[in-house]
């Protein structure tokens, strides 16, 4: 596979997991303590290098077949329930999912707790959040990083798409100190689902022995196929929810 395509699948599927975890960053520091916030911030990143040193080496001895029936079985899992989610979100059958409504949640939450030290650090609560945040959508990063840059043998290529998106999202943080209200976080989430899907099932028939023909270049023809078939589905869901409500609509008129 050529870098590019790798690159962008992970900067995109990486954006949504940094915007997340600015998100509760953001709400735990200006609500609570900066000082903490960044302590705990700074443990979940140490932690985070110490499972990809650890996991990462580990991996590359693992044999290729079986990794990528492994790694494609979990990546069609996740695939298909972003996609699930981001079409129920799309077609109204689900409520979107918002950062701003997230980021006010946190600071509610941020603002009711009380303040303890613990163990040198000046408030535990942020201190505890801010890890939990950056160490819970970091390991998802470092999934993603994992198993795409090993499964196309170019674990350079995904980190440079991983760490594009977190300089990214924390320079547009820092400058507007505020969530990303204004990222199409479903539609992102619903790329992101089609990619997912589309390596999951690539990578999955390749490890029960499937050649696909062109090989790698089969994704060019399964992306869309997958993407296409997101998009029927909240056309279909659409179609259903608006012929549901049209007798509704004239029931309203027969009794007004």
């Amino acid at each position: 596979m050529n870098a590019l395509p790798l690159i962008l699948t992970v900067f995109i599927a990486c954006v949504v997991e940094a915007v997340e975890a600015l998100t509760i960053v953001l709400a735990t520091g200006i609500t609570r303590e900066w000082k903490s916030t960044f302590q705990g911030m700074a443990v979940a990143l140490v932690v985070l290098a110490i499972i990809t040193a650890a996991i990462g080496p580990a991996i590359s001895y693992l044999p290729l077949t079986g990794l990528r029936l492994v790694v494609g079985a979990l990546l069609l899992i996740f695939g298909l329930q972003w996609l699930r989610k981001s079409v129920l979100r799309a077609t109204g059958y689900k409520a979107l999912h918002d950062e701003a409504s997230a980021y006010l949640r946190e600071v509610t939450a941020a603002q009711a707790a009380t303040k303890e030290s613990r163990r040198g650090i000046g408030d535990w609560y942020a201190f505890t959040l801010a890890f939990k945040g950056v160490l819970l959508e970091g390991l998802e990063v470092v999934f993603i990083v994992i198993t795409f840059g090993t499964n196309q043998k170019n674990v350079g290529a995904a980190v440079i798409g991983a760490a594009a998106a977190i300089a990214a999202v924390t320079v547009t943080g820092i400058v507007v100190r505020s969530p990303l209200t204004k990222v199409p976080e479903n539609w992102m989430k619903f790329a992101v689902g089609v990619m997912l899907t589309s390596f999951g099932t690539f990578w999955g028939a390749e490890g029960a022995g499937v050649a696909w023909p062109g090989n790698d270049a089969a994704l060019l023809v399964l992306v869309p196929v997958v993407a296409l078939f997101g998009a029927a589905a909240i056309l279909w869901l659409r179609s259903r929810k608006t012929a549901a409500a049209a007798p509704d609509k004239e029931t309203e008129t027969v009794g007004s």
